[in-house]
């Protein structure tokens, strides 16, 4: 990697490709689907603009990450409290390696950095560990200023085995994002999706056509709050975690004016049974939340569902849908068992990703944060 330059900066300084503290300001609409480029609404300049264009653009042709290492994923984190920075590593004009760095303050003196879905590396091992501890030393240059005590940074890559470089790191005890998912191949004929799916699932899409379930997709004001409605039964029905009304609030409209995602609906005799909210990033779909009432579970709705998602993202030119998430084989106590058991229904392969990975910077702190939230 000799000649990669590696660039580090404030949003408000124009430079680099993620930024202090950004905030949703009147996000565009845009038309973007696999491959393409969609224009990041509040950068303060047409540099930035531009830098911000060429990470994303990065990001979408490079199947080892995803959406949340966007520009467009940091401003709706900055709604719910997160600040972000990134580091991207260029060669020439071209961008090799980066990553996007959120911060969090727990107390008014803590915080800790944390990396979803990243950083990004190149493929070939020997650059990847140069571009691994130059991101590293950036964090570190950034960390050394930092106002607040830094306790640990926090990476979540997708990578299903951690390279020989990654030293310092231990596994941490809890977890940002599931780290065992279900990704389904979109490249067959609709026939060989279906077929691919276990015999129950295939009965139950069968079972949801012959019952007249429908599909729609809705997000208006009506569908954000009937999404709301059907998730929280769901969080409540099997005693999930989950996350507040306003995570959505901002969500949702955030991926409608920017043809990011969508919420998804199958309806039985004028009643919303089941919903889903799916991101579009790259050539990936991503089931990232969603549920079902516990009425009419007869007629199968869910299955209907997602086939019928899996159908129109096939179409629109996605190569996958990413389930987001299951319960870790051979774990018939946790939470995420009975809806684990209904994703598989659905088929594809079983990724398991490495654990969520913690670098201490401050011991003290970090035991401080883990006493906290563990």
């Amino acid at each position: 990697m000799e000649g990669v330059v590696a660039e580090e900066a404030p949003r408000a300084a124009g430079s680099g490709v993620a930024m202090t503290a950004p905030v949703i300001a009147g996000p565009q609409r845009s038309t973007a689907r696999p491959h393409t480029q969609a224009n990041h609404a509040t950068s303060p300049t047409g540099e930035a603009t531009d830098r911000w264009k060429a990470w994303d653009g990065f990001l979408e042709s490079n199947a080892a990450t995803g959406f949340m290492q966007s520009s467009w994923w940091s401003d709706f984190r900055a709604t719910t409290g997160w600040e972000s920075f990134g580091v991207m590593l260029k060669h020439g004009s071209t961008i090799v390696a980066g990553a996007t760095v959120m911060k969090f303050a727990y107390t008014t003196e803590h915080c800790f950095y944390y990396i979803p879905e990243g950083p990004v590396l190149p493929a070939d091992a020997a650059s990847a560990e140069q571009a691994f501890r130059r991101i590293l030393d950036s964090i570190e240059t950034r960390r050394a200023s930092d106002a607040q005590v830094v306790s640990h940074l926090r990476i979540e890559p997708r990578w299903q085995h951690a390279p020989v470089f990654v030293r310092g790191f231990h596994p941490a005890n809890t977890f940002m994002e599931p780290r065992n998912t279900i990704c389904i191949d979109l490249r067959p004929s609709e026939e060989a999706v279906l077929a691919q799916m276990k015999p129950k699932g295939r009965y139950n899409v069968r079972l949801a056509q012959r019952h007249g379930v429908s599909v729609t997709e809705d997000v208006s004001p009506r569908g954000l709050e009937d999404f709301l409605t059907i998730y929280a039964d769901t969080v409540r029905r099997h005693t999930l975690r989950g996350k507040p009304p306003r995570y959505f609030r901002a969500l949702i409209p955030l991926l409608s004016a920017t043809g990011r995602g969508s919420v998804f609906f199958a309806e039985y005799r004028s009643t919303r049974l089941a919903t889903a909210l799916v991101v579009y990033f790259g050539r990936r779909a991503t089931y990232f939340f969603g549920g079902s009432l516990d009425v009419h579970r007869n007629v199968m709705a869910p299955y209907l569902l997602h086939f019928e998602i899996m159908r129109r993202a096939r179409a629109l030119g996605y190569e996958s849908y990413d389930l987001w998430g299951v319960a870790p084989e051979g774990e018939p106590n946790h939470s995420w068992r009975d809806i684990s058991v209904f994703k598989r229904k659905l088929g594809g392969h079983e990724l398991g990703l490495v654990p969520t990975l913690d670098y201490v910077y401050d011991p003290v702190a970090y035991e401080g944060y883990t006493a906290r939230y563990s």
